[in-house]
């Protein structure tokens, strides 16, 4: 990111200065180029989605230990080479089915292989689908980073005051308050000591969250989970538009390795088939100090460095909080302020090097 804006404004300066120096020559105002340059740093350092932060999958590091892709091995058994699965789930040829749309079903999939990435993506192809209309069907699946595994629970068919990361997909709007869009997307992050609500719909411990319409699609649909340097980001692919699109990025969080991966899904008095298709992980090359290199990320305690309180928890009607991260924006208004600085010596430059060419015209 640093790189890619340092070029923008490399190029950006060369612009203006052309332009400056072009203007001065025909002895105009300095101050329509100046003009110019701040739109121009404007466009180049605006924050860009967050999907180019996003792998496409090929220029990353694939580690099959942590991954499920087809064909699977194990069709027809109880068992599969690295991954686990127990309750109603279901191993076929072409998905690993966590729950069938059937009431009271719980089920879910687990790799045997703990992680010692620090920094990971980790990209899930999946399919939630059934043949409840407008609101009857539910409940939702979640996916996992979490010190515990093959725990089953009221959480989406897992364990709950869990260690580590949930990513919960929910269908279904217990709160009927609530003026979010279903389905909806939400993180939460646990140290073991939170319990998620479902009656609020986890309102109260999540972190951030967004609306994803990915219920009965006749395309594909996709879910990307970023973690690198504190920093966890998630992106969806649902629109059939081939291009991912930004749904929560969060900054401050901690997580431990050591932890492993799964998916789990349950239902209640109403179903969905919850369809695993794969879970793709990927390590990311990522550079850290000799200090970070020194820390037993093992030992680490799964944190976020800021959580809001449940009165900040305030639906819009997007279904977003009032109060997600604006980090991109931040640090573009910082840019933007050290820039305003540059742009007035530039003004006050390009001033008085044309009141001096002005006074050298007049001894000719």
């Amino acid at each position: 990111m640093a790189a890619g804006a340092a070029a923008k404004l490399g190029t950006v300066w060369g612009w203006f200065w052309e332009c400056c120096s072009s203007r001065m020559g025909e002895s105009q105002s300095p101050f329509p180029p100046v003009l110019l340059l701040l739109l121009l740093l404007l466009v180049a350092l605006a924050p860009q989605p967050a999907a180019s932060d996003i792998t496409n999958g090929n220029n990353e590091h694939l580690k099959r230990e942590h991954s499920l892709i087809k064909p699977y091995q194990g069709v027809g058994s109880s068992s599969m080479p690295l991954w686990d699965f127990q309750g109603s789930t279901m191993l076929t040829s072409q998905y690993i089915r966590l729950t069938p749309d059937e009431p009271s079903k719980e089920g879910s999939i687990w790799n045997h292989q703990p992680c010692f990435l620090k920094d990971w993506e980790m990209h899930v192809h999946f399919k939630v689908h059934g043949l409840g209309k407008k609101s009857l069907h539910g409940d939702g699946f979640a996916l996992w980073y979490t010190r515990d595994r093959l725990m089953p629970g009221p959480v989406f068919g897992s364990k709950d005051n869990f260690h580590g990361l949930a990513i919960f997909l929910d269908t279904y709007p217990n709160d009927e308050a609530t003026e979010r869009v279903f389905p909806y997307i939400s993180v939460m992050v646990n140290n073991g000591s939170l319990t998620y609500d479902h009656s609020k719909d986890g309102r109260w411990t999540e972190l951030a969250g967004c609306t994803a319409d990915f219920r009965n699609q006749n395309h594909d649909t996709f879910l990307a989970v970023r973690y690198s340097r504190g920093r966890l980001t998630v992106m969806t692919d649902v629109e059939d538009k081939n291009e991912w699109k930004n749904c929560i990025d969060i900054s401050g969080v901690q997580l431990p390795t050591g932890y492993y991966f799964g998916a789990s899904a349950g239902t209640g008095d109403l179903s969905d088939n919850h369809d695993i298709i794969s879970m793709k992980l990927f390590q990311l090359m990522v550079e850290h100090t000799p200090e970070e290199d020194n820390i037993d990320w093992t030992k680490i305690e799964p944190s976020v460095s800021f959580l809001k309180s449940p009165k900040d928890n305030v639906d819009d009607p997007t279904g977003n909080f009032r109060s997600g991260p604006l980090t991109g924006w931040k640090v573009f208004l910082l840019l933007l302020c050290a820039l305003l600085g540059i742009i007035v010596c530039a003004v006050v430059g390009a001033v008085v090097f044309q009141k001096r060419q002005e006074r050298n015209k007049r001894f000719y």
